[in-house]
């Protein structure tokens, strides 16, 4: 049976560490090299003490860069986007394989601009987290409603129906290494955001969903952050919520010194 809205209650009740925040930097197509280097310089020190996971979604041209100047530091690397499949005739596409050649750790899949823009589909979603898995990457998987939809009172159906898309097929133990990003596409880069309940009550329907296929035990250590202009200002009492288990940060990630604040 799942208890909805008791993650945190049910893993003390069974003496399990709670869920680790991870807080990640999604920088679009944004940043040169040189500026990849002096940004991972200026943030380093000022997250080297927090207990949470860092991480930073750089484009392309700027991983191999990322890498390197992340090296002794506790900050990982993930890119933005890759294909679902390992080598073809795909101009322009990166493959998961790459990815992992050079060192990755992290993609982002399905983010709500792929999907607009690029023609990303729940099924290609699907397809792109399964090789991610196989090539040893962790995803971070997007999911969201627009601002008709919620009006309309639909995001939860939404939201739900698209992250069980995303997961089918995939193994307990995948689910449970499979980073959920709720992001209202209402309020990416829009300046507005989800009032913290907004946000936990999005992301308990998502975890209820979870608990319905995998089980209680997956749904309690899935981790599922929030995005939607998260800043400096109102991460402490996003990331204080019982179900939100940090961000996916987008504009204010290109500031270091901003997106320390986030992280700490």
């Amino acid at each position: 049976m799942c208890q909805r809205g008791r993650p945190f209650l049910a893993q003390k009740e069974r003496g399990m560490n709670m869920r680790k925040k991870v807080i990640a930097g999604n920088w679009k197509m944004n940043m040169l090299p040189n500026e990849t280097i002096e940004y991972i310089d200026k943030l380093a020190p000022l997250v080297k003490e927090t207990n949470n996971e860092v991480v930073l979604c750089v484009p392309y041209i700027d991983l191999f860069y990322a890498l390197l100047t992340a090296q002794g530091t506790n900050i990982k690397i993930g890119a933005q986007n890759m294909h679902f499949e390992n080598t073809g005739a795909y101009t322009g596409e990166v493959s998961a394989e790459m990815l992992k050649s050079i060192g990755v750790e992290y993609v982002i899949i399905g983010h709500s601009e792929r999907r607009q823009y690029f023609n990303e589909t729940d099924e290609t979603v699907n397809k792109k987290i399964k090789v991610a898995f196989e090539n040893e990457l962790k995803p971070i998987v997007c999911v969201g409603e627009t601002l008709e939809q919620r009006e309309l009172g639909q995001t939860e159906e939404i939201i739900t129906k698209q992250t069980e898309l995303a997961l089918d097929g995939l193994t307990p133990e995948q689910v449970e290494n499979t980073i959920i990003a709720y992001e209202p596409i209402w309020a990416i880069g829009t300046g507005k955001t989800a009032t913290s309940e907004q946000a936990n009550d999005a992301i308990k329907s998502i975890r209820d969903k979870i608990c319905q296929i995998y089980g209680q035990m997956v749904a309690d250590r899935v981790i599922i952050q929030y995005g939607g202009s998260v800043k400096g200002t109102n991460a402490k009492e996003l990331f204080e919520m019982s179900d939100i288990d940090g961000g996916l940060v987008g504009g204010a990630s290109l500031k270091p010194d901003e997106f320390a604040k986030i992280v700490n």
